[in-house]
């Protein structure tokens, strides 16, 4: 039977696009592991497609016969993806201390969000003629960025770490990819927010760069969520911002991760990178991120970031209250 990408796309609940990025020769994109189940689980029987509607049937609804192919298409999908036997196993994951450390001598690369070029013309150290010339004055989250090298670098003494904005060389796509901001000014988190499947999506912030959100859940019952401001004079003072992490192997290489620490502002931004660095909080959050997502390859978090005078405070992710949402695709049933 001719089965249609539109067909497959309702039936594994996806869009027609992410089946087509998965499908076509010319991508990178890699499906995930419980992605690759159920396209095995679909394909083992004709039931799936018995009715006008396809449909996925549940594991616990297959024969004997049928569950026997379905671990052979499982296997199979597998071994496409990745020939070795840890293919199965994601590459770092479960973090051992820290999430920000790698195998040794495995690069990683910091993709830096870049100030817009009219912003930095109004800093004299930023212009490059200057004499006084700071290359650094191009990054939009320094104060993340300082936060994370310094802990990354020493999680991982015998690796290189390099810091980058895009557009990056084709080579460093195959490292160990840590994002730092958002869909406005970095081009690899727009690119990797295009290739995942998760049901997160975040909305680009207006000219006034109030209106920036992200939306969770099912696109047509989404929930919106934004940061909180209080005006003081004329002026709207941040006074919680609403951030992100994301970790999962990386569709550009399954033999690497990538992480993903975005604020809809700066500092949700390195709200996040401090709940992973600052040393009274991060065991504890990441303690609840390994019993949280425990067994699973692939998870995203989105907290509050409490801001204080402009200062960003570290969340506890021990607190439900600095929870906003939480996903892996275990969670999809």
């Amino acid at each position: 039977m001719r089965v249609t990408q539109l067909q497959l796309a309702a039936a594994l609940d996806v869009s027609p696009a992410l089946i087509s990025s998965w499908e076509s020769s010319k991508s990178s994109a890699v499906p995930p592991t419980h992605r690759l189940e159920a396209y095995a689980r679909f394909f083992a029987t004709r039931r799936s497609v018995a009715g006008e509607q396809y449909r996925l049937l549940r594991i616990d609804e297959l024969t004997a016969e049928e569950n026997a192919d379905r671990e052979e298409l499982l296997d199979e999908l597998l071994a496409l993806v990745a020939p070795e036997p840890a293919g199965r196993q994601t590459p770092g994951l479960p973090f051992d201390g820290t999430m920000f450390r790698y195998p040794a001598d495995e690069d990683i690369t910091i993709v830096c969000s870049e100030l817009p070029q009219e912003r930095r013309s109004k800093l004299s150290y930023a212009a490059p003629d200057s004499p006084d010339y700071i290359e650094a004055y191009k990054y939009a989250d320094l104060d993340a960025l300082l936060e994370l090298h310094g802990h990354v670098r020493a999680a991982n003494p015998l690796s290189r770490v390099n810091i980058r904005v895009a557009p990056l060389m084709a080579d460093e796509y195959a490292t160990h990819l840590i994002l730092l901001g958002g869909v406005d000014w970095n081009p690899v988190t727009r690119e990797l927010m295009s290739r995942v499947d998760m049901p997160v999506r975040q909305s680009r912030r207006a000219e006034d760069e109030t209106l920036g959100a992200f939306e969770v859940g099912p696109e047509d019952d989404a929930t919106v969520l934004t940061p909180s401001a209080r005006t003081l004079g004329e002026q709207a003072v941040l006074t919680e911002d609403v951030a992100q992490i994301y970790r999962s192997v990386s569709p550009f290489n399954i033999k690497r991760t990538v992480t993903l620490c975005n604020g809809t502002h700066q500092p949700g931004t390195l709200g996040m990178v401090r709940a992973l660095t600052d040393s009274r909080f991060r065991d504890r959050n990441e303690r609840f991120i390994r019993e949280r997502f425990a067994g699973s390859d692939t998870f995203t978090l989105i907290s509050r970031v409490s801001v204080i005078n402009g200062v960003a405070i570290t969340p506890d992710w021990s607190l439900p209250g600095d929870r906003l949402f939480e996903w892996s695709p275990g969670d999809d049933g």
